[in-house]
Formats: C-alpha cells, sequence, structure tokens
C-alpha cells in the first residue's frame, strides 16, 4: 500500500463490552493485558479454551461506552457466545456493533504523518473523533481506522486517500505470516502459541490469569511449541485438511486453504531449517512455505 492509499475491510465484525464491570470482565479471560488499553493504545489480543486453544482472536479500542473488539466478520456471533459464558453476574453488557462500523487501513507511513500532525508518538491518535491505530501485530501491516459509518468517507476525503481494492492487503498479511481470512477453520485446531499469539503482541504473561493460561504458559515455560502456523504459496489449490510432507514424512496439514493459504507446520523433528525453503507436498500439490519464516 501507498501514502494515499486506503483499504476498506467492509467484512469485519464489531462487538461492544460496556457496562461498570467490563474492564475487570475482560481483564479475567482475555490474552492480553486490558490495563493497555486506553484513548491513546489499542491492543491485539485472543481469546483461548480452558485447554489453551485458539478460539478467536480481536483488537480491542478504548470507546467513550466500553471497549470496541474488532474481529472478522465470520467469527462476531461466535465470539459475544463465548464472552457471554463468562459474564455470569457481571455488570457488562456484550452486544453486535458491526453495523455501525467500518474498519479502513491505511499505510504506516501515512500514520506517522498523522501523527506528527497532531503532535503525537502514541499508537492509537484520534482524528476528528475517530480513533487509528498502528496495528500491534506488525507496523507493515499499517494503521486501522475505526469509523462510524457515516463519517468514514469523509475522513477519507479530508485524508486525500484512494480507495484500492482489499486484495492488496490480505496479500500483503499473508506474505507476513499474519492470517486474515478463514480465521474460524483454526478453532480448536491448535494452540494459542501455535497460532503465533506471543510473536503477534496477543500474550502477556506478567498479567495473570487468562482463560487457557495454564497449558499456554506450561507450554512456554518449558519449550513445548514443536508446530506453527505458517503461510503457504502453491499454484495448485490446497484443502483444508489436506497432509503436508517433505521427503515422505509428515509435516503438517492444511487449516486454512484459498485464496491465502497457511498451514499448521512441524518446527522439529524434523527442524524447519531443513524444509523452509523447500518444495513440500499437499496431497501430491507442490507447495512452500512462504520466505518470511
Amino acid at each position: 500500500m501507498k501514502k494515499d492509499q486506503v483499504v476498506i475491510l467492509e467484512k469485519r465484525g464489531l462487538v461492544l463490552v460496556s457496562g461498570e464491570d467490563a474492564k475487570d470482565f475482560l481483564q479475567n479471560i482475555i490474552t492480553n493485558d486490558i490495563n493497555k488499553v486506553s484513548n491513546t493504545n489499542s491492543i491485539f489480543s485472543a481469546l483461548l479454551t480452558p485447554q489453551g486453544k485458539y478460539l478467536n482472536e480481536f483488537f480491542i479500542i478504548q470507546n467513550n461506552k466500553g471497549y470496541l473488539l474488532d474481529c472478522s466478520e465470520n467469527s462476531t456471533s461466535e465470539l459475544i457466545k463465548d464472552l457471554s459464558k463468562y459474564k455470569l453476574r457481571s455488570k457488562v453488557e456484550i452486544e453486535d456493533f458491526s453495523s455501525e462500523f467500518v474498519i479502513g487501513v491505511i499505510n504506516n507511513f501515512k500514520f506517522k504523518e498523522l501523527q506528527e500532525e497532531l503532535k503525537s508518538n502514541k499508537n492509537t491518535i484520534t482524528y476528528r473523533d475517530t480513533p487509528i491505530f498502528l496495528d500491534p501485530r506488525n507496523k507493515d501491516l499499517g494503521a486501522r481506522i475505526v469509523s462510524p459509518l457515516e463519517k468514514l468517507y469523509l475522513t477519507i476525503k479530508k485524508l486525500s486517500l484512494n480507495i484500492i481494492d482489499s486484495k492488496e492487503y490480505y496479500s500483503l498479511a499473508h506474505k507476513l505470516g499474519v492470517p486474515e481470512k478463514g480465521l474460524i477453520n483454526l478453532k480448536d485446531q491448535l494452540f494459542g502459541l501455535e497460532a503465533n499469539f506471543e510473536m503477534l503482541q496477543a500474550i502477556d504473561f506478567q498479567k495473570g490469569c487468562f482463560v487457557g493460561q495454564e497449558n499456554t504458559a506450561r507450554m512456554k515455560l518449558k519449550n513445548k511449541l514443536r508446530r506453527r502456523l505458517l503461510p503457504l504459496s502453491s499454484s495448485k489449490k490446497l484443502n483444508i485438511g489436506d497432509e503436508i510432507t517433505f521427503n515422505d514424512i509428515k509435516i503438517g496439514k492444511i487449516l486454512i486453504d484459498q485464496p491465502y493459504p497457511f498451514g499448521l507446520i512441524k518446527v522439529f523433528e524434523p527442524d524447519l531449517k531443513e524444509f523452509k525453503d523447500k518444495v513440500l507436498l499437499a496431497n501430491n500439490k507442490e507447495c512452500k512455505i512462504l520466505e518470511h519464516v
């Protein structure tokens, strides 16, 4: 993406968590530290199963009503359902606000320009009452605009931005090893650390308890991470569940299929260094791990 371009991620979900217990409620269950969230800082976080497996991932942005959780479109209802399981007697409201907000993405150099204009060095800035924050997962993914639908196009006009095809953004995320499409296929299929949540700044091991914390902490402490979710490229259509082999040795399987495939791949026995730049087979179709790893 260039500095004068913007991508509109029209199919994102927005969940509002509000109420007097909202902060404590989220702090007790999410993988990151809610105390980091403010008008000048936004975070990436996740919700895991009690066993530490993947359930959902989202950004958390401060809102005047509470906390906005920016999640993938087809996980909104699942996220609301999973959060509601822990509500119990907490004084919180969990609502679907997807129809009221739109997510845009701008180049990180454009974000720096806005920081200078607003005389701020914070990772979240407010432009015309709209929060814009640098993607915590990877700065090369740019900054996200969380805008009310009626304000978005005026903001784009004020910033002199040109809307481009969202495929450019999704392709970039794929090359950087950050899954954006097909996330629903990851549910309960891998552990949080296998989903690269530590590298993507989604886990804070200093915050104390969260759902799935025991297994996650044990895996980290005992260095038991043996598989990772990695991006793949292929000229053929890869299918979910296809086994990935190297020299007739099973090293993983496809968890997300086209157009931006990812596989859960062994990083030991054999060591990732042995095959990361080699041709692999997924159900006899040639594929390779993208070079970012």
